[in-house]
């Protein structure tokens, strides 16, 4: 216990017995008298004067009693006073020196007015978008963030909160933004199901007025704009591995339908914005991803096989088990899109790992990586739910000379290591949640 709280008790304490005797005295002995209260210590013998004369010793000692009470209450409030004036005059200390500490980034090119660009990223405080900030800043530009916060966090662009070239915007790009820049990542909207099927309005409009507003600001500043699409659109494919040239076989009503539609209908903006009032576009279509920074409760595969490991709880997989997915590490993800964004080529591409993992696989190796005692067990399939996945990227390696690099047992270690910390800071903080409600001194407050 702190010893503000201590002070706080003896102040309690002392204040409830000398309300005790002053009640015994003014109703128990002299009722007719008012008892005067003292103000000091240095008060005291003046205030004892003033007490009726009387003969009786217990009245005597009573009424010498009250005044040591109520000398030592009025000490012990000067004490509690000057304790208070002190932690303010500390935490104004602390406040000052940290707005004079300056901060530390990590460390930035150096591009002058010609080279440097500034670039706008939608959803970049989510998952894929704070990694690109993190390298579009390492390269010495100039990146706006704006994110409405439905999946993206704060905390994945906070060491970047106050440099020059840094700025972050609260903002749901559903509705209009007027901003000068040279280059836009188009990056927001709900990814993973259990988010996009939460509000599958919202989800749409993101993908469909969200996308008129970025391609409006793009032709009015004549920018460059990228679309984050993805492999959804090729919904649950018949053909294998998926090129940029098939169509896709989407249900149009399905559960995923507000997700794989609202994207398509994203990407047919794009190219008729293109068509007709020649902006520049680049096209995405971004397969399973992976890496730091997810959220954690995103219902992914990763995250999901990852967080049941940890946890020794049954990883469950959907189905029989032999759906097909290929996951890229998020570092690879974001070299592609930049080497996209600074390509002369418009049609779609895809960025994605060729190399096909079964679900119940990917479920193993997951355990075998985390260790532990959790069991494989399969579950009800999900609607909808492709079988295959598996991106052509030929067009990437001609078009950007771009391909995967991460091996995936390297990026898995390092994903796993990030939840292992996530979980370890969540539990402290429940802990300590825990312990605040729980304390008797909260209790004493709360009505």
């Amino acid at each position: 216990m702190s010893l503000t709280k201590k002070r706080i008790k003896i102040v309690s304490g002392s204040s409830i017995i000398g309300l005790a005797l002053i009640y015994l005295y003014k109703f128990a002995i002299a009722p007719a008298t008012s008892v005067p209260r003292a103000s000091s210590v240095a008060h005291g013998v003046e205030e004892q004067r003033q007490w009726p004369p009387t003969e009786d010793a217990v009245q005597r000692n009573l009424q010498i009693a009250y005044e040591a009470q109520n000398a030592l209450l009025h000490q012990q409030r000067q004490e509690l006073l000057h304790t208070k004036e002190q932690l303010a005059q500390l935490e104004e200390q602390v406040r000052s020196l940290q707005a004079s500490t300056p901060r530390k980034y990590p460390k930035v090119k150096y591009l002058n007015y010609k080279n440097r660009k500034r670039i706008l990223i939608t959803g970049g405080a989510g998952f894929v978008g704070s990694h690109l900030v993190d390298d579009l800043m390492i390269q010495g530009h100039e990146v706006i963030v704006v994110d409405n916060f439905f999946t993206g966090r704060k905390r994945n662009v906070e060491h970047w909160l106050g440099h020059e070239n840094f700025e972050l915007i609260h903002h749901d790009i559903v509705n209009p933004l007027f901003i000068e820049i040279d280059e836009i990542y188009h990056l927001a909207s709900p990814a993973s199901p259990p988010h996009y099927m939460y509000n599958p309005v919202k989800t749409i409009k993101t993908n469909t007025m969200g996308t008129i507003n970025v391609l409006g600001l793009a032709k009015r500043v004549m920018a460059k704009v990228l679309i984050a699409s993805t492999s959804e659109v090729y919904g649950d494919p018949t053909v294998h591995p998926q090129p940029e040239t098939y169509w896709g076989h989407v249900n149009p009503i399905g559960p995923r339908a507000c997700y794989d539609e609202g994207k398509r209908v994203s990407e047919t903006l794009s190219y008729a914005y293109a068509k007709q009032e020649k902006v520049q576009v680049r096209v995405a279509r971004i397969f399973n991803t992976y890496g730091p920074r997810m959220h954690m409760n995103d219902g992914r595969v990763v995250s999901n096989f990852i967080l049941q490991a940890l946890r020794n709880e049954t990883i469950t997989v959907y189905g029989n088990g032999k759906q097909t997915r290929s996951f890229q590490y998020v570092s690879d993800l974001v070299d592609g899109l930049i080497a996209l964004m600074a390509s002369n080529y418009t049609q779609p591409v895809n960025l994605g790992n060729p190399v096909e993992q079964t679900i119940g696989e990917f479920a193993n190796i997951i355990k075998h990586l985390v260790g532990g005692q959790s069991e494989v067990k399969q579950i009800k399939a999900m609607e909808d739910d492709p079988q295959r996945r598996k991106p052509d990227i030929t067009r990437a390696k001609k078009r950007l000379n771009w391909e995967p690099k991460v091996p995936l047992e390297s990026g898995l270690l390092q994903t796993i290591s990030y939840f292992r910390n996530e979980l370890a800071r969540s539990d402290r903080f429940q802990e300590s949640s825990r312990k605040y409600f729980d304390s008797p001194d909260l209790q004493r407050i709360l009505p």
